[in-house]
């Protein structure tokens, strides 16, 4: 039988969740077509092809935990500047940020920061929100420490919040993109597809996880699906799109910049 990977903490598994963390499996999709495939089958029953098993958990140790980490960031950092600046710009009474961490002095003289910000008296949607913003501020600034000091409780928080309505659904999604959890981030982005299947939002994660996971084609599909609904999508009131212009301004640029370099 051909072993499943958790989309959640990248572990080997079998059955209907993981025996590590107890996360939902959610089973394999076909790279050419994007059809959920059967745990013991070996090709798609939609299109015929050939399922590979990917696994992530390599990539991700390497990128979180290990020296390609500082490298990593500096290519992320551009997007997740963009989502936090998008972020508080529309937010009312200015940038909502989470309060600076008190600065004390180690033995040795060095400042340490990273005391995470108090989120007793929030919703658990404002926790995982402040949480989020705190990520990618970290990953914007290339603080590889503190982005991975907040990055598991910041996707815990959003798990914790759930049902997630889209925005907060993105706000995962991109978390888990960012920590390398890359099949959980795909499946997160179909979340919000199958609320609406021409949101802008979740075709953009969709498309930068299939991407990520060396799907092309499936990516090729959903950055076509923004080409086609860009404009409708975009002249109607949806908050989330104010709430991250600095991504759906650009999206339709990006879709076309994908499609023509293939």
């Amino acid at each position: 039988m051909t072993a499943l990977v958790c989309p959640k903490c990248g572990e080997t598994a079998s059955g209907s969740f993981c025996q590590k963390c107890g996360a939902k499996v959610q089973g394999r999709f076909c790279q050419k077509c994007g059809a959920q495939a059967s745990p013991a089958a070996h090709f798609c029953n939609q299109c015929g092809n050939q399922i590979a098993v990917r696994e992530h958990r390599a990539a991700a140790t390497a990128t979180l935990g290990g020296k390609n980490l500082p490298w990593w960031l500096a290519g992320a950092a551009m997007f997740a500047l963009i989502v936090v600046l998008g972020t508080q710009m529309v937010q009312p009474g200015g940038p909502s940020m989470p309060t600076a961490a008190p600065v004390t002095t180690q033995s040795g003289g060095g400042a340490v920061t990273g005391m995470p910000p108090d989120l007793s008296s929030m919703t658990p949607v404002e926790a995982a929100d402040r949480l989020f913003n705190r990520v990618m501020t970290a990953v914007a600034a290339g603080d590889s420490t503190e982005a991975q000091q907040f990055m598991p409780m910041a996707i815990a928080a959003y798990d914790r919040a759930r049902p997630l309505n889209t925005d907060g659904l993105f706000h995962l999604s991109m978390l888990q993109r960012t920590a390398m959890q890359l099949e959980a981030a795909l499946v997160t982005a179909r979340e919000i597809l199958e609320a609406n299947s021409d949101h802008l939002l979740g075709l953009s994660a969709a498309a930068k996880a299939a991407v990520e996971l060396g799907r092309s084609d499936i990516a090729a599909v959903y950055y076509e699906r923004v080409l086609d609904v860009y404009e409708s999508q975009i002249e109607q009131d949806i908050p989330e799109y104010v709430d991250h212009a600095p991504i759906t301004d650009n999206l339709r640029s990006e879709a076309e910049a994908f499609l023509s370099g293939r």
